[in-house]
């Protein structure tokens, strides 16, 4: 009804409330550490680990200016939730190259209109017993291909508050996240890929472990 950049930032909008109201029902109390805050002016990719189911509205509360989530396709089969999930996600199906791409071109035109990225970059929840897995190259090249700064995210609580093995393991407490500064793109071309990622996943492996 409004058009893909005022309609998917009204869903932002009304998923931000939806979670607020979820979290006082479940007894999940919101905390931010900033370690440096987002400008609201600027554009950014956000990465953030990947825990727990309730990542989502951990990112609801978590950002504060227009932004869209880079979310698996598999997703828009569930009743309802998938039509939301399709109407406020820029999808990827990473077997499928050709959509691939497109989500490429969607997450692009996203940062064209004012609007920045949330990516996280392992993909799928670190079911390892180390802070970090594997980084996917994806959301740091984009943010050298559009010279765009990452903000890196920690969400420190999460696997205590609803566990990656069990949706029925939801438990009352705080939910941390921690704003890190920035990473900027600066001097990077597209060959340094590699080095933009390791350079964030060590400020975040870092973090990770400072704060537990």
């Amino acid at each position: 009804m409004f058009g893909k950049v005022k309609g998917g930032n009204l869903i932002y909008k009304v998923c931000k409330t939806w979670a607020a109201i979820w979290y006082l029902f479940v007894g999940i109390r919101h905390k931010s550490i900033i370690e440096e805050a987002a400008d609201p002016t600027k554009q950014y990719i956000f990465v953030a680990n990947h825990i727990s189911y309730i990542d989502i509205p951990t990112t609801m509360l978590a950002v504060n200016q227009p932004y869209r989530v880079l979310g698996k396709h598999d997703i828009v089969k569930y009743p309802v939730f998938g039509w939301i999930y399709k109407a406020a996600v820029i999808l990827v199906n990473r077997d499928d190259i050709k959509h691939r791409t497109q989500s490429v071109r969607e997450l692009n035109a996203a940062l064209s209109n004012g609007i920045s990225i949330l990516i996280f970059p392992e993909g799928t929840f670190n079911e390892t017993n180390k802070p970090l897995k594997h980084f996917y190259d994806g959301a740091f090249r984009m943010a050298i291909q559009t010279q765009t700064p990452i903000k890196p995210l920690l969400y420190l609580d999460n696997h205590k508050r609803l566990h990656y093995d069990s949706i029925f393991s939801l438990t009352p407490g705080q939910s941390r996240v921690v704003y890190l500064p920035e990473v900027s793109t600066d001097g990077y071309t597209s060959k340094d890929v590699s080095m933009l990622k390791e350079k964030v996943f060590g400020v975040m492996e870092e973090g990770l472990l400072r704060y537990k």
